[in-house]
């Protein structure tokens, strides 16, 4: 009886103990480098913010920010690598739109459950589109797309930088509110895609607002509408979707920090601290605004929320439009 009662306390005693342990480990992070896996290639938006924030973080946490490109596979391939990896804060991703709303219902098979395998811990920023069309194009606004398209279905092209992507997606969702039908023009990414505008080869396309701004500024595009919930102050005299008559076509690419699932709570919260006070700083603000961007920010609970919701809506915008990718 006795032994058992001893057996007893120390087991007590053991699990006490493992609290301050747990706490004294996560007070302790950083001890060495982070990683931070991009799941496309060097250069491109998720990339360079990953680097800007990682400059910023590395000098707030006192140890170095490693980006790690992982492209492939419309970003499968680097999400499924942060799913695998170690909990224990030293492996992160920015987790992006594509991997985390969209790609599962498209593509036949992703080795992850985006609801279920990661940790989400900020959401950093939502980039909205702008539909735009060639200067010398006939459509002077929105209204006069819907009406040459209802005038003869399936004449009008609209480039996208791929199957799936906020591109086209933004496209679907205009097309289903407007009650039209647009012929659809796949190329591989968004510059491809930006080229064949300007060079005649369709009539319109979502692009990302930093990306087109440059275009419309030297008067060789014409924006018609943002896909934002307000208007951008890069572009204040272009209507909102949403103005227009078109809600649901309010749309943004947007990215995040994510990490494997289970994560110690501690660390997450640091992280998010981290990562919110640079998105404060002056000079990052600048860049993530001034070309149309939003910034985000918030806590692991609201970006959670966020992608569920995500998942919800774009599920329903791929079924209805039958898109799948081979």
């Amino acid at each position: 009886m006795q032994r058992r009662t001893f057996i007893r306390f120390s087991a007590l005693g053991l699990a006490s103990l493992a609290l301050p342990v747990q706490a004294l480990a996560q007070d302790a992070y950083p001890a060495k480098p982070i990683t931070v896996v991009v799941s496309f290639s060097a250069g491109g938006n998720n990339d360079v913010r990953a680097r800007q924030l990682g400059v910023e973080v590395s000098k707030m946490l006192g140890k170095p920010v490693i980006i790690d490109n992982k492209p492939g596979a419309s970003g499968n391939i680097g999400h499924e690598f942060i799913s695998r990896a170690a909990a224990d804060g030293y492996t992160l991703g920015i987790g992006a739109m594509g991997p985390l709303a969209v790609n599962p219902f498209v593509f036949p098979k992703v080795n992850f459950d985006p609801l279920k395998d990661f940790t989400p811990i900020l959401l950093i920023e939502k980039a909205p589109l702008v539909l735009v069309t060639r200067t010398d194009k006939p459509f002077k606004s929105l209204k006069d797309v819907v009406a040459a398209a209802k005038a003869k279905p399936d004449s009008l092209t609209i480039g996208n930088a791929g199957p799936g992507g906020a591109h086209h997606l933004s496209g679907e969702l205009f097309k289903q509110q407007a009650g039209i039908s647009l012929l659809p023009v796949p190329y591989k990414g968004g510059g491809p895609a930006s080229n064949a505008l300007l060079a005649g080869e369709v009539d319109m396309m979502f692009e990302q607002t930093y990306a087109a701004l440059p275009s419309i500024q030297a008067g060789r595009t014409r924006a018609l509408a943002v896909t934002s919930e307000k208007r951008l102050p890069s572009l204040p005299d272009v209507p909102t979707m949403a103005e227009l008559g078109y809600p649901k076509a309010t749309v943004s690419n947007w990215l995040g920090l994510i990490g494997p699932k289970g994560m110690a709570p501690g660390v997450v919260k640091k992280l998010n601290e981290s990562f919110n006070a640079a998105l404060a700083l002056p000079d990052l603000k600048a860049k993530i605004t001034g070309p149309g961007n939003e910034i985000g920010g918030g806590s692991p609970e609201e970006f959670a929320a966020f992608i569920a919701a995500e998942n919800k809506r774009w599920a329903q915008v791929v079924k209805a439009a039958n898109i799948k990718i081979d």
